[in-house]
């Protein structure tokens, strides 16, 4: 008999991965704003071997994903490396006043897929390919989300 396993994992709004975004593109919105949102990360692993365990994934593992959410996310400016005024972000980061990420891009479906490639990367280093990212979602809060899947 063969099938899908699947497990998930979520780092909640209470996590504390309170992070400020810039949308210097949205210039139609309040988005191209400073703004911030306490993140929320769901994650879905997939398999079709469980291990030892009879598990997808052991959730003990992961504390180095939930180290690099913090270093990411908590008490950070997310900004994209394109953004015309990164000189002042980078200034502000250098006068200590702001722990700045420069990202390729910014946003909700942007972050869904840096999250996807690093988590993703490590559950295939950590069980050596048995198991896959299937998603992940990021939350802004309770009425906003975007999640990312990559084809397969």
């Amino acid at each position: 008999m063969s099938g899908l396993y699947r497990s998930t994992k979520t780092y909640d709004h209470n996590e504390g991965l309170s992070c400020c975004f810039r949308q210097w593109r949205a210039t139609h919105s309040h988005c191209r704003l400073l703004h911030g949102y306490a993140l929320a990360f769901h994650f879905v692993f997939a398999t079709r071997e469980l291990d030892a365990n009879n598990w997808c994934l052991d959730f003990g593992g992961l504390k180095p994903v939930r180290a690099w959410l913090h270093e990411m996310f908590d008490h950070t400016v997310l900004v994209a490396q394109d953004d015309p005024d990164l000189d002042a972000f980078r200034h502000m980061a250098e006068r200590q006043l702001i722990d700045l990420r420069v990202l390729a891009a910014v946003g909700c479906e942007a972050i869904a897929r840096l999250a996807h490639d690093h988590v993703a990367a490590f559950a295939r280093e950590q069980t050596g390919g048995r198991v896959w990212l299937d998603s992940a979602e990021v939350r802004e809060h309770s009425s906003n989300s975007a999640i990312y899947q990559p084809d397969r």
